[in-house]
């Protein structure tokens, strides 16, 4: 990897931890010493600081950067557009099919709705602004049919042979494309094995997984021409609108309906799920610098990485606290194994607007924020979802979150942009 300087971040206040010496930050910063490891944890750094620390080898040469954001209002899609714009040289276009509810502010920012399903609609929209792109980040997927069936892969691979049957014709400047997938390469829900995956783990032989497709398009389409990367996140941690599989989202609407009905705050799922290490978080901030970071080598073909908060959880470890923040009751009794929230909130979309129309807040559907179906379904999920980050670990990456900072930071977003009271 070209990018060895070591940054890592951990809780809400947006800690960093460099291994550039003690001596450096003390003073500066209030700094507490991990003597164990030998790491400085550094308290409350200027966000614009660790900013350009982490970026500086974007703009190392000078020369202007282009990016397009396929994904572009997703929950790692406004975070990757946000720290792209702080940065003088970049130039981003953000690509979705749906407006943002919320639209980012930036001169450097352009914003185009497009439907990449449709050829004809990708050119048209798209054409005038692909010839110097530098960097491609595809944060996207098609979501009309379920996932691991024909349909979906379909789908996706039309979205993005689309996408690049209009760039790579008319484009010389592409240094680098990075694609989102998922730790569930992986695994089939339908069986799976408990292990911890690293990047090596064999595909799953059953099933249609477009993640495949899509990395086999785009090692077919580059031909070792222009630098790719893969990135495979785990349940990801954000705040967005326009995600289909948005756990905070589900969460918080819960807990607010919970709050507004003086309801208890329950959590619904099997047990394995309540008490266990099931799964691995990641934080879109996280996700986003990880993107970037892969996008820093312009020599790596092909390379896949983990992308996880690097920290392990349960969720009879956190789920009162979530509660707590959300201001809800929570009961002694918090897990209730024949509790289904498509069930008890499927008549809960007028309570909904309700709460939007007397707290003020941002117009939404519920459904613009939570997915009971995904929700029952990731409490119950039958295998467990868990990787290495070792890979990018050894090349440089180390920025890290705690999985609990990490959930209690996007409240107070979603808090911020008025999507929830």
């Amino acid at each position: 990897m070209v990018f060895q300087k070591i940054i890592h971040y951990v809780p809400t206040t947006g800690v960093v931890e460099e291994n550039s010496g003690k001596k450096n930050f003390e003073g500066l910063f209030d700094c507490t010493h991990d003597s164990t490891s030998q790491q400085i944890w550094i308290n409350n750094i200027p966000e614009e600081l660790s900013r350009n620390s982490l970026h500086a080898k974007l703009d190392h040469n000078g020369k202007p950067k282009s990016a397009v954001i396929f994904g572009a209002t997703g929950l790692v899609g406004r975070e990757l557009v946000r720290i792209l714009i702080s940065k003088s040289k970049w130039k981003v276009y953000g690509i979705a099919r749906r407006f943002d509810s919320i639209p980012i502010q930036n001169s450097n920012y352009i914003f185009i709705s497009c439907n990449l399903l449709d050829a004809q609609e990708t050119e048209k929209k798209l054409s005038s602004i692909i010839q110097n792109v530098t960097h491609m980040f595809w944060i996207t997927w098609a979501a009309q049919f379920p996932l691991d069936t024909k349909q979906c892969l379909d789908q996706n691979l039309a979205m993005m042979s689309n996408a690049l049957n209009l760039i790579l014709p008319n484009n010389n400047t592409l240094k680098h494309v990075s694609i989102q997938t998922g730790i569930k390469h992986y695994t089939s829900f339908k069986k799976g094995e408990n292990t911890i995956f690293d990047e090596d783990f064999p595909r799953v032989k059953d099933g249609c997984n477009f993640y495949y497709a899509l990395e086999d398009l785009v090692k077919e389409r580059l031909e070792s021409k222009v630098a790719w990367s893969v990135i495979r996140p785990g349940l990801i941690i954000g705040n967005s609108n326009r995600s289909l599989y948005n756990v905070m989202g589900c969460l918080c609407v819960y807990g607010s309906i919970c709050k507004y009905l003086n309801l208890p705050f329950t959590f619904g799922g099997s047990r394995e799920c309540w008490e266990e290490v099931c799964i691995d978080c990641s934080d879109a901030r996280l996700v986003a610098e990880q993107h970037i970071w892969a996008a820093n080598d312009e020599l790596m073909y092909g390379e896949a990485f983990n992308s996880t908060n690097g920290t392990s959880f349960s969720w009879k470890e956190v789920w009162s606290i979530i509660g707590k923040k959300l201001q809800v009751k929570v009961g002694k009794e918090m897990f209730m194994n024949d509790f289904w929230y498509a069930k008890a909130m499927n008549d809960k979309k007028k309570v909904w607007k309700e709460i939007v129309a007397k707290k003020g807040l941002v117009e939404s559907e519920i459904e613009d924020l939570a997915n009971w179906d995904f929700l029952d379904a990731l409490f119950r999920c039958p295998v467990k979802l868990l990787a290495k980050r070792d890979k990018a670990d050894r090349l440089g990456f180390r920025i890290r979150y705690k999985t609990l900072d990490s959930m209690l930071f996007w409240i107070d977003s979603m808090k911020t942009l008025n999507l929830i009271p």
